[in-house]
């Protein structure tokens, strides 16, 4: 888990994904929607993608992308992400980790 740990205190908003994956694509561009600025990490792209995209198995991630972290705390992939969306709690959350502002 070291590695993606590492990665995830990068940035308030962080998201593994894939190239090929569209869902990857629908929740990059509606939390970018919000204006946060997430750092993606393409793991079909990306030298250490296969270590990573078993980390994230290990951590509970199924399928393994999308993974969203917020504020360094795993959020889930994308019903997780529209739950909160839906709900109207995805820009609170995106507000009290700093990712974005009023």
């Amino acid at each position: 888990m070291a590695t993606v740990t590492a990665l995830v205190n990068e940035r308030s908003v962080v998201i593994f994904s894939k190239t090929s994956c569209c869902m990857c694509h629908t929740i990059q561009t509606l939390i970018r929607s919000f204006g946060a600025n997430p750092i993606v990490y393409e793991l079909d792209e990306h030298p250490r993608g296969q270590q990573i995209e078993k980390e994230l198995k290990g951590l509970g991630c199924k399928p393994s992308v999308p993974a969203v972290f917020i504020g360094q705390q795993l959020i889930g992939g994308a019903n997780e992400i529209m739950t909160l969306h839906l709900k109207g709690q995805l820009v609170p959350l995106l507000l009290s980790s700093n990712a974005i502002w009023v």
